[in-house]
């Protein structure tokens, strides 16, 4: 079922729904979606906890902290705007999205990840100005800084997956409504049209090239400084300690670009498999939201000392209001 929608004077064809393929005869494959619905739940938790502790506690509203509270918000909503939907369409078999779902959820998915991108990009900025500009850290990376810098993320992001979720709908859909992928997916969407797709096709390179490929370049370039500023400090154990505070953001780095960029590198040189390709994205856009909080409170002293204070805040509250009843009562 198509329908017709008029725009500009230009007349164009719409699905009514598209199909999601998902997997290709896996055996199993619930377990799967099973396993995902846990690492969910992970993630859920593990972020709230992140964010709950860093707005409780005022020794972490700092400019650094501000880009972790976005960074766990970012990948709190990029897991909800996938796995929910994953999860519903293929346990339960609903595989037909309506064509504004679908494209309501090309754009959270797309837009949430780039937050993730461009906020490990902050947090880089954050730690080449505290190694490199030691003195000046507090007067240039103050917390209206990083707020003017996470605001202008959100609209970079907000601006280019309009346009690109926008031109989506200038195309007409005439042939096959299957998406061979795991969500409404940019490229396999615009791939099913029957009109030009040029500028959908340009757009496509440069949103992958300003999300992932630029932050990463820009990122490595930091750490290429960073390295260079730790040769300079004469104590082994001043430079021990400035590493010590990169590790975190590091591992965060990893676990986030090298899948990603490893995919969309190995689709160019060779012909990746379906199933290993969906299997492969599912679990880059989902394992790292949920290790990034693990990773964060184990290799952050100060978030795990925050914790504490708090617990034992909360546990000493809970004991006076408990004294104060129990006289009450008697």
């Amino acid at each position: 079922m198509t329908y017709t929608r008029s725009l500009d004077n230009a007349t164009f064809i719409h699905p009514a729904t598209f199909y999601i393929s998902g997997f290709y005869n896996v055996p199993y494959a619930k377990y799967y979606y099973i396993f995902l619905c846990f690492v969910y739940v992970l993630t859920v938790l593990g972020n709230s906890f992140v964010m709950g502790v860093i707005f409780l506690a005022r020794v972490l509203h700092t400019a650094k902290y501000i880009a972790v509270f976005n960074l766990a918000f970012s990948d709190l909503c990029g897991s909800s705007a996938v796995i929910p939907k994953y999860v519903e369409m293929f346990l339960f078999d609903k595989q037909y999205i309506s064509y504004e779902d679908c494209l309501a959820n090309m754009f959270f998915v797309f837009f949430f990840m780039t937050l993730q991108s461009l906020t490990l990009l902050a947090l880089a900025y954050d730690r080449l100005v505290a190694i490199c500009f030691p003195l000046r850290y507090h007067a240039v990376v103050t917390k209206t800084a990083m707020a003017v810098i996470i605001g202008v993320i959100w609209v970079f992001a907000l601006i280019v997956f309009a346009l690109l979720v926008g031109f989506i709908t200038r195309l007409s859909f005439c042939r096959s409504t299957t998406v061979d992928s795991y969500f409404c997916d940019h490229g396999p969407v615009y791939r099913l049209a029957c009109s030009d797709v040029s500028m959908n096709y340009i757009l496509a390179h440069v949103g992958v090239t300003s999300i992932l490929y630029i932050p990463l370049i820009l990122i490595l370039v930091s750490y290429v400084c960073i390295g260079f500023a730790l040769l300079r400090i004469s104590r082994g154990a001043d430079r021990i300690k400035a590493m010590k505070t990169c590790t975190s953001h590091l591992i965060l780095v990893a676990m986030f670009y090298l899948p990603i960029v490893s995919v969309y590198i190995s689709a160019l040189v060779t012909s990746i498999p379906p199933n290993t390709r969906i299997i492969n994205s599912v679990l880059t856009q989902t394992i790292p939201p949920m290790l990034n909080p693990i990773i964060y409170t184990l290799k952050t002293n100060e978030i795990l000392q925050s914790f504490k204070v708090l617990y034992r805040r909360a546990k000493l509250i809970f004991a006076k209001e408990g004294s104060v009843i129990s006289i009450v009562k008697n």
